[in-house]
């Protein structure tokens, strides 16, 4: 196991000095430079310690702002495929432009934590749960939703059905009955109530629907199947294909509201995902292997690092952490 925790105590003013170090060491420093630098690494144990994390994930941050590039691509896709038809014809000549200008912005800002995924995604919503932030709103049928960290829902009771669209994250319905239709559109596909109490969450690849109490009728497309779901029953679905019905502890599945994420045989991958919700930062897991790794256990919502330590304990996984990114290996 790596175990790459600091031994001396780095401050933030000193990570980004090491930073501004590094930055002017990569362009072609002069003696004066070299000497100044000298003499602000020696001065401090902390110095040096904060320089060597920074050459680290300095080394990573090209890889890192590539994988996050990728995402906030496809996030910047989906805006654009959202837009009016006549809008849409009119920007596709510079929709590549902006997945290339979302790259080179994320190599400059991959170390602030800047996450241009959610802007767009807050773009049209109604309510937004801030990272780390478990948020109830009540709509204006009366429904109660409540929103993991970092999700985002819009709204649109209109037609004689009530739409929910989630944008990003997690979300929890009890759905009051008032005759209309209430469907929750993810990812392609619905959920259409039948009853009460169930989470809809979006995952890397598709969505899944989780209930806890009455029924729901779970389409992955708009001219796919319907399945229907009762208490304490699963399905994930994804480019328009559903997996297979399963049971699950629905009340240990959905322990999020009171503050534990429960997990079992779950990829890293996909813990990581529910991780970066609540880090105000960003974390990138650059293994695929690792993260193809299985992971059981429950772990308080609110200590993202302390969860990433005790994994990185049982793993063995490295992570290398510096001005609010966090990066596994």
């Amino acid at each position: 196991m790596v175990n790459r925790h600091s031994r001396v105590a780095v401050t933030a003013e000193q990570e980004r000095a090491a930073l501004d170090w590094l930055s002017v060491l990569h362009d072609r420093p002069d003696s004066g430079d070299q000497a100044t630098f000298s003499r602000w690494l020696q001065a401090d144990p902390a110095h040096a310690e904060a320089y060597a994390q920074a050459q680290v994930v300095w080394e990573l941050s090209e890889v890192a702002a590539s994988t996050l590039a990728d995402e906030e691509s496809l996030a910047l896709q989906r805006y654009l495929s959202a837009m009016d038809t006549s809008r849409r014809g009119r920007l596709r000549h510079w929709a590549g432009g902006l997945a290339i200008a979302a790259c080179l912005l994320l190599m400059v800002g991959v170390f602030a934590g800047w996450q241009p995924a959610r802007w767009v995604d807050d773009l049209g919503a109604d309510y937004v749960s801030a990272p780390g932030q478990v948020r109830t709103v009540v709509l204006a049928d009366q429904t109660q939703v409540t929103l993991d960290a970092d999700s985002a829902i819009a709204v649109n009771f209109s037609g004689g059905e009530r739409h929910v669209q989630l944008r990003r994250g997690v979300a929890f319905f009890h759905v009051t009955h008032t005759g209309a239709p209430f469907v929750v559109d993810a990812d392609g596909g619905e959920a259409r109530v039948l009853g009460t109490e169930f989470e809809v969450r979006l995952q890397p690849g598709g969505a899944q629907v989780t209930v806890l109490s009455g029924r729901v009728g779970v389409k992955a497309g708009k001219d796919s199947a319907q399945q229907i779901l009762t208490a304490d029953q699963q399905i994930a679905y994804d480019a328009g294909v559903t997996d297979a019905v399963h049971h699950v502890d629905s009340q240990s599945r959905l322990g999020w509201r009171s503050g534990w994420l429960s997990y079992y045989k779950t990829p890293l991958a996909d813990v990581v995902a529910d991780l970066r919700r609540y880090y105000p930062g960003q974390i990138v897991l650059l293994n695929s292997q690792l993260g193809a790794r299985k992971i059981s256990g429950s772990f308080p919502s609110q200590d993202p690092q302390a969860v990433l330590n005790s994994l990185q304990g049982v793993l063995g996984f490295e992570q290398h952490s510096v001005l609010g990114l966090i990066v596994l290996r």
